[in-house]
């Protein structure tokens, strides 16, 4: 027995894919959607009962219905499977990739997409975050530091070493090393280190610091000067280190002449008498080129070119000693190039024999190494000994077994440290009382 208003209807015995798309159960109508509830046989729900001819709104024209036949709620033949996407449609708005229009302020959605890119954004790239932030932190840090290295060195200074038995036994007596050619004031201080154990022995120990703006002995000489009257300095001894040889001798000319200061003892290591005695004529030429010129050479360019060479001359120095140089002169401590091309433009221009008959009573030694790669030994060594005979007292001793071969005390102390030991106990002998010497 029914309702009087709701319309009585016979059963349809026909499957589902034959009724009118109206009559259709909504499971075959609305793929995707599954009924809430197991509904009688031919029975249709409450809210899908239409009249006949009246279709959904998402419903297919019926000549666009599949021909075959599918047994009640089979899956049709090439359908897709249920929520997935049908082949050749097109993605919803949140699956496209990212459109400029989107980013507009003013579109539906602008706040939801920004911040869902933002999660997205800092989910993969915090590390990437972390590294950028730490190398950046690294280059300011060594910026700055560079900064301070290069306006404290923007003047010559000399670079006192301490040692207690040298500051207690000798107060008034000091060996000075002038540094050779591309040497840093940390390197300066090595070599005094390397060498403690010996030129302590005679004086207390101190080294020149070259100014980063360029060598001028003008104000090599004033400092040292300012020095020998701060510690009231009565005794002197010059260690020339490569170069720094020919700096010491026209340094010590000058203390005489100007001051009337002596000194007692020069050491020349392995220093070129002139610009004929440096073997690779072909750079040491066009430094002085471009110097003069007034270019200044960039440090990394100046640095690789000196790893190319130390790898050419491997032969002269260990795998540590090359990455070792290598990276002292491309940190911040390294010489300037400014002050590397002014010593090669001095060298160039050297002339020994104008400082002939000016060195007073001071003793001259030379030691070097026959295979010097850098100086002409033989040459260098001849030089010296013919033009200063009145002052040389010592041309025989050699630095054989050091590597490098040229003036390398601080990494061959075991080399250096018996033959300035020799010089100092042949021309600077201790007082002695009977059989033991006495150090006051």
């Amino acid at each position: 027995m029914q309702e009087p208003d709701a319309p009585s209807r016979e059963p349809d015995e026909r499957p589902p894919s034959e009724l009118p798309t109206g009559q259709q159960p909504q499971r075959e109508r609305l793929r995707g959607k599954r009924p809430r509830g197991k509904q009688p046989k031919g029975a249709q729900p409450p809210q899908a009962q239409q009249p006949p001819d009246a279709q959904p709104p998402d419903a297919q024209p019926p000549d666009t219905q599949p021909p075959n036949k599918q047994p009640m709620g089979a899956q049709p033949t090439g359908a897709q499977p249920m929520g997935a996407q049908p082949t050749g449609a097109q993605a919803p708005d949140t699956q496209q990739p990212i459109q400029l229009e989107l980013l507009d302020p003013a579109q539906p959605g602008f706040n939801s997409r920004l911040l869902r890119y933002a999660s997205e954004l800092k989910s993969f790239s915090r590390r990437t975050f972390l590294i950028g932030a730490g190398a950046s932190s690294a280059l300011a840090a060594d910026m700055i530091f560079t900064r301070h290295v290069q306006s404290e060195r923007r003047s010559t200074k000399i670079l006192a070493v301490g040692d207690d038995f040298a500051d207690a036994y000798y107060p008034d007596s000091s060996w000075i090393l002038f540094p050779g050619y591309k040497t840093s004031w940390e390197e300066a201080q090595w070599i005094l280190n390397s060498l403690r154990g010996a030129l302590n022995q005679r004086g207390q120990l101190a080294a020149v610091g070259y100014s980063n703006l360029g060598l001028d002995i003008d104000e090599v000489t004033a400092a040292v000067v300012l020095h020998i009257r701060e510690k009231k300095l009565k005794r002197l001894f010059f260690y020339g280190h490569s170069f720094g040889g020919m700096v010491a001798i026209q340094v010590t000319a000058r203390l005489r002449e100007l001051h009337g200061v002596e000194v007692e003892l020069i050491v020349l290591d392995s220093s070129p008498f002139s610009r004929g005695d440096v073997l690779d004529q072909s750079w040491f030429e066009g430094v002085v080129f471009l110097y003069e010129s007034g270019f200044r050479i960039p440090t990394v360019l100046r640095g690789g070119y000196e790893f190319g060479e130390r790898v050419v001359h491997k032969n002269e120095r260990t795998w540590r000693q090359v990455w070792d140089q290598t990276l002292e002169q491309l940190s911040p401590i390294a010489p300037s190039s400014e002050l590397v091309q002014s010593e090669s433009a001095y060298i160039y221009h050297f002339i020994a024999e104008r400082f002939v008959g000016q060195l007073g009573q001071a003793r001259m030694a030379y030691i070097g190494n026959p295979r010097d790669d850098t100086v002409n030994y033989e040459t260098a060594r001849e030089s010296w000994t013919r033009t200063f005979k009145d002052n040389m007292v010592s041309s025989d001793l050699r630095t054989e077994g050091a590597r490098p071969p040229h003036a390398s005390p601080q990494w061959n102390p075991f080399v250096y440290k018996p033959i300035v030991t020799s010089l100092q106990d042949e021309f600077f002998a201790l007082p002695v009382g009977g059989q033991r010497a006495l150090v006051y």
